[in-house]
């Protein structure tokens, strides 16, 4: 895949996460939110000051809404094994809103979209953890992740 490939695809999962997130919060059905970033964020400036100018002009916006009908048509089985990997008395419903909408994603994209390398799943949010969090959440997301992909690739 050509770098801007990439870079949309990587835009695609970070507008992912703020959708899922959005959605659990809002109560907001798929189509709607999709619709909207569609309509109103895509090709917007981003309103962070600090990325002046940036948009989310290059998101893959197809792979953008497979992620979200995804894990909203896949979120039982997706729930399923990421709890599987918590450890035990964690529940998925006490792990913060954001990272719970980047393991869901993730988990879809592991168990649903083949064509995207384990490694690339996996890195792709780890990267996006990094930036949202300083904590332990990165290192957590790769934990997970990593033994999701285990648990529904193998290996």
């Amino acid at each position: 895949m050509s770098a801007p490939g990439k870079q949309a695809r990587s835009v695609a999962r970070l507008a992912a996460i703020q959708a899922l997130y959005q959605m659990e919060v809002s109560g907001a059905g798929a189509e709607s939110v999709i619709r909207e970033f569609s309509e109103h964020r895509f090709d917007r400036a981003l309103p962070d000051e600090t990325a002046e100018g940036a948009t989310l002009a290059s998101a893959d916006e197809a792979f953008f809404a497979d992620l979200v009908r995804g894990v909203v048509a896949h979120q039982r089985e997706i729930d399923a094994a990421i709890a599987r990997r918590l450890a035990a008395g964690w529940r998925l419903e006490r792990i913060d809103a954001t990272v719970r909408a980047m393991l869901r994603a993730g988990g879809y994209e592991l168990a649903h979209r083949p064509d995207v390398p384990t490694e690339v799943a996996i890195d792709e949010y780890v990267e996006l953890a990094k930036s949202f969090f300083e904590g332990p959440e990165p290192g957590f997301v790769n934990g997970v992740l990593d033994a999701v992909a285990q648990d529904v690739r193998g290996g």
